[in-house]
């Protein structure tokens, strides 16, 4: 099991009502779960509409998560 660090941004930055947090999970789809659950069901509505980076590189639920990574939660922004 991999730890590192969780940052929200806008949206997610608003539901959360934190910008950063940690996790240790396997996979990115293990946190997003855990965020969910962890932050409730506005930041989870949001969830599924965003995009997700691991140091830099956008991945999907299945990606196995480097230990010290950096996942970015990013909510579709104003026009895009």
């Amino acid at each position: 099991m991999a730890t590192g660090t969780v940052r929200l941004w806008a949206a997610a930055r608003a539901a959360a009502g934190t910008a950063e947090t940690t996790y240790e999970a396997e996979t990115l789809g293990a946190v997003v779960a855990a965020l969910g659950s962890t932050y409730g069901d506005a930041l989870a509505r949001v969830l599924g509409h965003c995009s997700f980076l691991v140091d830099g590189h956008r991945v999907g639920p299945d990606f196995r998560l480097p230990e010290g990574g950096v996942v970015e939660v990013l909510p579709p922004f104003a026009g895009g």
